[in-house]
């Protein structure tokens, strides 16, 4: 666990039994989270559960004077906890929704996402279980733009040398063989419910990322507590995809490149290590490198150099 997560208990609170903490992280998107909310507001039927919005520093302009969308959004929702926090990232955002939540399950959603009918109860259903074994759970995701076309129905395991893993079902449509519980080898970023126990023995999110991987690596840690992982198809969320870094991006390019690179950094072991960290710099991102640059995409090759460089020779603590 790094530094900036140490230093602060996320256990001191009281917590409520039974009650569920919807976190969500805003970022220039004032009305994706605002349907969002309002779709649980219509839809669960669940009790008792909180919204938190962590606002990570987004704007919006109001006449001749800067608003903040935090702002706004407590205005519209007076019974949402809305925390105003700098822009440290996916993780740093969920974590600093954490801190202030009382619930003893922890569901953190994308602000891009909406539901249609209630799913909070079979989420619970599925961690409650087995508490002592099952750690986090993840709903099926489908496509907003596309309801009947599936983004996730569980993830295959990660290889070690390439870190490649694939999501079950995606751009498939849904079928009956996706509608089956099970195990899986990583939670989805966009949806996924974890205990406070399992919070507590494993740890939040590490914050190294800012973007990309931190997901695949808090549902390593949990697996390393002990905890198992499942894909729920009986609770269905609907994804708008990611507002914040669209894909085609340098943006997107460089943190996913450095991501790659920090996660074998902070989980291959060994002689893998080695191996995977020379795939990553030597093979996947020349190649890569040289395909931008064959269709005139320079700025991408150039992300995607840098955050490989940047991820190689980080010297923080991972």
């Amino acid at each position: 666990m790094d530094k900036n997560t140490q230093s602060f208990n996320y256990f001191q609170k009281p917590f409520q039994q039974g009650l569920i903490s919807l976190i969500t992280v805003n970022f220039n998107g004032l009305d994706d989270t605002c349907d969002m909310i309002e779709s649980f507001q219509k839809f669960e039927t669940y009790q008792p559960y909180e919204i938190i919005v962590v606002d990570n520093g987004a704007q919006q302009r109001k006449g001749d004077y800067q608003q903040s969308e935090a702002e706004e959004i407590q205005l519209r929702y007076p019974d949402v906890k809305v925390v105003q926090n700098i822009n440290n990232g996916f993780a740093g955002g969920n974590n600093a929704g954490l801190k202030v939540s009382e619930g003893e399950y922890l569901f953190f959603l994308n602000n891009d996402t909406i539901i249609k009918e209630p799913i909070l109860h079979t989420l619970v259903k599925r961690l409650v279980s087995d508490p002592q074994r099952i750690g986090g759970v993840s709903p099926m995701l489908k496509f907003a733009s596309q309801p009947d076309t599936l983004q996730y129905a569980g993830f295959t395991p990660m290889s070690s040398i390439t870190l490649r893993n694939a999501s079950i079902g995606f751009m498939q449509k849904d079928a009956p063989c996706f509608r089956t519980a099970c195990l899986t080898a990583s939670l989805h970023g966009a949806a996924m419910m974890v205990s406070r126990q399992a919070i507590e023995t494993a740890g939040p999110m590490t914050e190294v990322y800012f973007l990309f991987y931190e997901e695949l690596d808090w549902s390593l840690q949990l697996q390393k507590a002990g905890y198992q992982l499942w894909y729920e198809p009986a609770a269905v969320v609907y994804h708008k995809e990611s507002m914040t870094a669209r894909k085609g991006t340098p943006l997107r390019e460089f943190y996913l490149s450095r991501a790659r690179i920090l996660f074998a950094r902070r989980n291959v072991y060994g002689f893998k290590k080695m191996g995977s960290c020379t795939y990553l710099c030597l093979l996947a991102a020349p190649k890569k490198t040289i395909v931008y640059l064959l269709h005139g995409q320079v700025a991408l090759a150039k992300a995607t150099l840098c955050g490989t460089w940047q991820g190689l020779f980080r010297k923080k603590k991972l």
